[in-house]
């Protein structure tokens, strides 16, 4: 399982960013893809989930603002998650991590690098 983000980077109080992982290596009907976030000096927190059967789940902070999809490649050999973050505050400032876990587990064993999402005040 290979997850490699790209998007991020630096915007204004208010503004909207997308930030994208492509999957490889996994079934997207077995595993559930997620979005986590690491602000300077806090823990990790989950921010988004997206089911194999399309359901989503999205931590308070990010609900009504955060968006998660998935576009299923036709091969199922690459597939995209993305997180459209819209109305940015100053502190959902972090490092945006993609992550993946089966659906038969409650461990994330797979995450990407992650990427850097600044929102200036």
């Amino acid at each position: 399982v290979q997850l490699v983000e790209s998007g991020g980077g630096l915007v204004q109080f208010g503004g909207s960013l997308r930030v994208s992982c492509v999957a490889s290596g996994l079934a997207l009907t077995n595993y559930v893809l997620g979005w986590h976030r690491q602000a300077p000096g806090k823990e990790r927190e989950l921010v988004a989930v997206r089911s194999a059967d399309g359901s989503t789940w999205y931590a308070d902070s990010a609900k009504g603002r955060f968006t998660i999809s998935r576009d299923s490649a036709r091969d199922n050999v690459k597939n995209t998650v993305a997180l459209q973050m819209n109305s940015l505050k100053p502190e959902d400032t972090a490092v945006y991590y993609c992550a993946a876990r089966h659906r038969a587990s409650n461990s994330w064993n797979s995450w990407g690098r992650g990427i850097q999402v600044t929102v200036s005040s």
